[in-house]
């Protein structure tokens, strides 16, 4: 069939490409130097925020706008093998190494057994805990959500300074344990490209055979990886962007970039054997071209499937996936047509002996085998590839959500070993604190009918299985009754005392009121989230809005919120791969049957993701501590799979659809 009825405007851009190839050429390159000076300069990256239109988020911005802010901190736990925590030399060393701290102007206050911090000598006594407060606000000193008053680069900063020769030193915390996310999120993705590359690399001269053609699709990958992760860095100026942003540029732009330039690349090597130059490149830029366009357009929707989640800085993942693929069909339809240009023949140099010969039998090999056994009994194979497909998809039925927690940070990494330190012999350190704002509306939380409320409510919450302890206005003094809790709070505030105004600070603003309720338990652990619905759905009445929050709530509110956006965020990349796929092939048939398939290949690594992630059966080869799958993982992979499954399904169906429409002869 002639090129022009495939697509005469792609191949008029082919032609146009390859006479000016050197012009573009120079503008790949040049395109380099603002990519590189905006990766040198970085951008700030957040780790996930509180959604303020759930109850926990509500509540979050409720006590930053009643309440003064705690400072940012976190804990140092200084340990030895065999000095008492009491003992002078131990003491001495413990001031020795916080004194840097002390001089240190971004440090607000070092608290420690010392100077009066209770409970900070551990259960065997050869343990001392420092609490490090930092300069700044932070929007609630309660959990993990009050991060995100601290300066990028602060913590590690400050961290450094504290050494000792003689002492172990961990640190501990939201904070020590929101930055190691970030440095093994760093750490992981330079891992992945240090190990993929020359795998890659490898593969690729497997594939061709040529060191030449074998190096094209790297340089592509590269092209696109570079624009795009200056464009999120670029991008974190202006909103918030997930910390693991890059990791999905790095991931998808490798992989799609690859893809398309093998499918170019192939398609270039097979016309440059029976045209010349300018119209094998225009055939190729006309077939395989118009596959990689929408191929790229099917990735695109399923990556913005994250945006239509509308989970807070998750969203960001899809934008910065959506242009590495965009900059990989760019560079497909540019950059690589311009390198195939000059190279012409010479696409196939540099040949690695018996490693693939050209083959004039081409077509008629293994893979053409599988194709033809295939077609020939279509039922034997679909039957028990769909019954395969859907068992290994069982797991998935009993997935389990939640937030991460230091059990997900590799065994050695200094926060995990520092929490799991804190729970085993800090045990008061270590609660998790679930906090109930108690709105007031326009009114005072401290008239006399909500005093005695709060104070049913918090006997209430204090009866509770697995609660220590909870701290609000009635809690002062478990000496104090209910009378004396009221008398005290119609006294003017002025005239209270300045210890009570201490006490307080935190506690009572002028019109929330909070009761901070105390366990041990997990902040992801199922009974924890029991006690937040518990308390949400069971407590005793107030009059005015009762909000839960704190970082079990989080979790929670976060798992609701994402099942109610999935529907509509599936139902949309669906709908539109639908469509799209309908404008390449013609058929509504062919784009039906795609999205079938790609259901039953993400069922299956859905299934793979709890048999090995949740169930732990690789855990001990692939050297992690299995728990909950994080709340966004599912949906996130959903958006990636489901694109990138439809990558394969447009290459592939291209194809066939070009093979019919010349031959009509559908084997």
């Amino acid at each position: 069939m002639a090129v022009e009825r495939q697509d005469a405007g792609l191949a008029r851009w082919g032609r146009l490409v390859h006479r000016a190839r050197w012009h573009v050429l120079i503008l790949s390159a040049l395109s380099l130097v603002p990519a590189a000076w905006m990766i040198h300069t970085g951008g700030e990256l957040d780790p996930p925020h509180v959604r303020t239109e759930t109850e926990s988020g509500r509540g979050l911005e409720l006590i930053g706008r009643e309440l003064p802010g705690q400072p940012p901190s976190f804990s140092l736990i200084f340990s030895s093998p065999t000095l008492s925590a009491t003992a002078p030399a131990f003491r001495a060393e413990v001031e020795r190494a916080l004194a840097p701290l002390g001089r240190d102007p971004r440090v607000a206050r070092i608290r420690t057994a010392y100077h009066g911090l209770p409970g900070a000598v551990s259960r065997d006594g050869r343990r001392v805990l420092a609490v490090v407060e930092l300069r700044g606000r932070s929007t609630a000193g309660f959990a993990s959500l009050g991060f995100s008053g601290l300066a990028p680069g602060v913590y590690p900063a400050v961290r450094a300074l504290v050494k000792s020769s003689t002492l172990e030193v961990l640190a501990t915390g939201t904070i020590a344990l929101n930055h190691a996310f970030t440095e093994v999120a760093h750490q992981d993705l330079g891992r992945v490209e240090l190990i993929i590359m020359p795998l890659v690399a490898v593969l690729l001269l497997l594939v061709f055979g040529s060191v030449v053609a074998a190096f094209l699709p790297l340089v592509m990958g590269g092209l696109a990886i570079a624009g795009a992760m200056a464009g999120t860095l670029l991008l974190a100026r202006f909103v918030s962007v997930s910390i693991y942003a890059p990791n999905i540029v790095s991931m998808i732009g490798l992989g799609v970039a690859i893809d398309y330039s093998l499918f170019v690349v192939s398609r270039f090597r097979e016309e440059i054997r029976q045209r010349p130059a300018p119209e094998a490149l225009a055939h190729t830029v006309a077939t395989a071209g118009r596959a990689i366009l929408f191929s790229g357009l099917t990735v695109a929707v399923g990556l913005l499937g994250m945006v239509l989640l509308g989970l807070g800085n998750l969203g960001s993942m899809g934008w910065a996936g959506t242009m590495v693929v965009g900059l990989a069909v760019l560079h497909g339809f540019t950059t690589l047509p311009a390198l195939l240009a000059v190279l012409g023949p010479r696409v196939n140099a540099l040949r690695v002996v018996f490693l693939h010969p050209e083959r004039a039998d081409a077509g008629r090999g293994l893979w053409h085998q599988v194709a033809a056994t295939v077609m020939a009994r279509p039922w034997r194979v679909l039957v028990p590839v769909v019954a395969l497909l859907l068992l290994l998809g069982l797991p998935f039925l009993h997935l389990r959500v939640g937030s991460g927690d230091a059990t997900a940070l590799p065994p050695g990494a200094e926060a995990r070993r520092g929490d799991e330190l804190l729970r085993r012999e800090f045990p008061e350190g270590a609660v998790n604190r679930i906090i109930v704002v108690l709105d007031a509306g326009g009114g005072s939380p401290l008239t006399a009918g909500r005093v005695a409320q709060m104070f049913a409510l918090s006997r209430w919450l204090g009866a509770r299985p697995h609660v220590t302890s909870v701290n609000s206005f009635v809690d002062l003094d478990p000496s104090l009754d209910l009378p004396a809790y009221q008398q005290m709070a119609a006294l003017p505030r002025n005239q209270w005392p300045p210890e009570l105004v201490a006490a307080l600070e935190h506690l009572v603003g002028e019109h929330v009121a909070l009761l901070v309720v105390n366990t041990v338990l997990r902040p992801g652990s199922d009974e924890a989230r029991a006690l937040v619905r518990e308390t949400r759905g069971a407590h005793p009445p107030f009059d005015g809005e009762l909000l839960v929050t704190g970082e079990t709530a989080f979790d929670l509110d976060f798992a609701d919120l994402t099942v109610q956006r999935a529907p509509l965020a599936v139902g949309l990349v669906v709908l539109v791969t639908v469509v799209v796929l309908f404008l390449l092939l013609d058929s509504l048939l062919l784009p039906l049957k795609a999205v079938v398939m790609n259901l039953l290949s993400i069922t299956a690594s859905y299934g793979a993701l709890v048999w090995i992630f949740q169930d732990g059966h690789l855990a001990g080869w692939l050297g992690f501590t299995p728990g909950p799958i994080q709340t966004a993982t599912p949906l996130i992979m959903f958006c990636m799979l489901f694109g990138l499954s439809m990558d394969y399904e447009v290459l592939l169906l291209s194809r066939v659809r070009e093979e019919y429409e010349r031959t009509g002869d559908n084997a």
